[in-house]
Formats: structure tokens, sequence, C-alpha cells
């Protein structure tokens, strides 16, 4: 799989999730992540279950 066919979650501090097509960076790997996701339809359909889950704020 090639890296800018990956896509992540990434948990920002005010609790909102976004979805980035790169490994998120250093600083961001504090931060609660999901991913690798093949697409990025992949990565919303699992945004919108972690949202359901109470682990992300819907923005």
């Amino acid at each position: 799989m090639n890296t800018s066919d990956q896509w992540f979650i990434v948990k920002q501090a005010n609790g909102h999730c976004v979805i980035v097509p790169h490994p998120p960076d250093q600083e961001d790997a504090s931060r609660e992540q999901w991913g690798p996701f093949a697409s990025e339809a992949e990565a919303i359909a699992r945004r919108v279950g972690l949202i359901r889950a109470g682990k992300c704020q819907p923005q």
C-alpha cells in the first residue's frame, strides 16, 4: 500500500476528529489516532462510528 493511499483519523484537542491523507506528524503522535484506511470513504465511515461511540465530537 502506498502512503498516498492511506487515510488517518486524528483527534484534535477540541475533541473533533479530522481525516488526513498522510500519517500524523510527530507532534500529533500523542493524540488519539486511527488508521490507516484504504480510502477516504472508509475513513469517513469510521469517523461516523467514532462519533456514535462518543470518542469524537461531531463538527
